[in-house]
This record gives structure tokens, C-alpha cells and sequence, in this order.
């Protein structure tokens, strides 16, 4: 096996892995990303990217104040 091959099937396991991650958190407060999903592998790099693809304005709202409760909670974690 090309040693390219085995970076690229590496990187594919950790990206589907994060999707699947992803989606189940945000499904834990009834947010969707319907467009969530592995992205193209680079070829010469190996490098595989996660797409979290488009999205209405009120999901992005949404997401984003996720996002922003996670900050302010691990911040009263560690002080």
C-alpha cells in the first residue's frame, strides 16, 4: 500500500468520525446541519476537510450561540 493511501484512509476515519461527533452534539439541542459532510481528500496532501455545508441564517444564529454557551461554560470550568 502507497503510504499516501494509509495518511488519506487515516484522515478519512477522523473526518467521518467528526462529522458523526458533530452532528450528535448539535442534535443534543435540536440543531441540524443538513449539509454536514466528509469534503473532498486533497491528493497530494492527504488532507481531508469536514464541509459544514450551507445553512439558513436562523440555524446559524442558533449554532452560534451553541457555540458561545460551550466558551462561556469550559471559561467557568478552569477559573
Amino acid at each position: 500500500m502507497h503510504p499516501l493511501k494509509a495518511v488519506i484512509e487515516q484522515a478519512l476515519r477522523r473526518a467521518t468520525d467528526a462529522v458523526a461527533e458533530l452532528r450528535e452534539a448539535l442534535a443534543l439541542d435540536g440543531a441540524v446541519l443538513p449539509s454536514l459532510c466528509v469534503d473532498s481528500v486533497g491528493e497530494i496532501t492527504g488532507i481531508v476537510l469536514v464541509d459544514l455545508g450551507r445553512i439558513r441564517p436562523d440555524v446559524a444564529v442558533h449554532l452560534a450561540g451553541l457555540v458561545r454557551d460551550g466558551v462561556k461554560y469550559r471559561a467557568q470550568q478552569k477559573g
